[in-house]
């Protein structure tokens, strides 16, 4: 069968019911090693970033495996890398429903979730009972409930759990549907944050005896400045890569149904927008550190676009749902075919 008649059948559902089905039949087809069924395997193109190895650029985004559940189903499809989460210390519901909403004429979704998830101690067990052997981020949030100010023992804590299960972790101060989380991009807040995980960073790589490279995840919607003024302070305090960026406040590209819904759009409107931060932030840290591109990507051309922007990787998620796992294939493509046209 055809993803888009899939697709199509899926989203007779609700969004989380369709979200959450999916994920079960992805892993149930892993398991009977179905999942070539449903694209062409992408061509290998291995990366070196961070001390480890992609086998390509094209990644799974946090937001889509919240409490890896189903790493195993996801990695088949032939994701460079896979990225969980968000996860914070405690189990959390999230948000009210409905909090899941899509704009289909525009290929977006809106959602304001609100990190629901099992808590970090229900992820660590999952990623050691999945066969996946390959690159995993690790997305980490604070609890709702937890204040702003008080925030650091809640990414320290998860940082602490996750270190000897992920190939990287991803500190998330961008997500716009926790209370006060974006703050934390802003003023002596991120300095404070950025040193305390860097300190136990290294704590945490002694006793491991491996170093996990330190990501963090940004707002598009900053100012030009801000983000130039973040990705300086990213690069005092050496984290070791930046990912640009998460999902927009902005409704100016979008109409019709739920279109004025809270919470986070997604797809193909934020593109423009992400890109502009990319770019923005692409031309400060000049290649010190490594950068990912998210946001937008609806076919292989805009994965392609990233690259040329300076993103080291790209990460899918809506429009992995509204394209299917062909975007994959078509990414990695694209991304080859951009690198064999560049001057030698």
């Amino acid at each position: 069968m055809k993803y888009p008649v899939i697709r199509d059948l899926l989203f007779l559902l609700p969004p989380e019911a369709a979200h959450h089905l999916s994920l079960q039949a992805l892993s149930a087809a892993a398991a009977c090693q179905l999942t070539s069924l449903l694209a062409p395997p992408p061509p290998a193109d291995p990366v070196q970033l961070m001390g480890l190895t992609f086998p390509n650029r094209v990644g799974l985004a946090a937001g889509l495996d919240k409490d890896a559940r189903c790493i195993d189903g996801l990695a088949a499809l032939g994701f460079g890398h896979i990225e969980v989460g968000t996860v914070t210390p405690r189990p959390q519901p999230g948000n009210a429903s409905p909090r899941l909403f899509r704009l289909p004429k525009h290929k977006a979704l809106i959602n304001r979730l609100g990190f629901n998830n099992a808590g970090v101690e229900a992820m660590v067990e999952s990623i050691r009972h999945a066969r996946y052997d390959g690159i995993l981020g690790v997305n980490i949030g604070k609890n709702a409930s937890t204040p702003a100010d008080q925030a650091l023992e809640d990414y320290k804590r998860c940082l602490r759990a996750v270190y000897g299960v992920a190939s990287y972790v991803t500190v998330n101060i961008s997500s716009p549907n926790t209370p006060g989380l974006r703050a934390l991009q802003e003023g002596e807040q991120l300095p404070r944050l950025l040193a305390a995980l860097k300190e136990e960073g290294s704590q945490l790589a002694q006793r491991h005896g491996r170093q996990v490279p330190l990501l963090v995840k940004i707002a598009p919607d900053l100012s030009d400045e801000a983000l130039r003024g973040l990705a300086a302070r990213l690069l005092e305090f050496a984290v070791e890569g930046v990912i640009v960026g998460n999902t927009t406040l902005a409704r100016d590209s979008v109409t019709g149904t739920h279109a004025d819904e809270t919470g986070g759009l997604s797809g193909a409107p934020l593109l423009d927008r992400a890109n502009h931060a990319l770019e923005v932030v692409a031309s400060e840290v000049k290649g010190k550190l490594a950068l990912i591109g998210v946001g937008g990507i609806t076919q292989g051309e805009d994965a392609a676009r990233k690259v040329s922007l300076g993103a080291d990787l790209v990460q899918l998620y809506t429009g992995f749902i509204y394209a299917g796992p062909a975007l994959i294939e078509q990414s990695v493509r694209a991304i080859r075919a951009l690198a064999a046209n560049e001057p030698k």
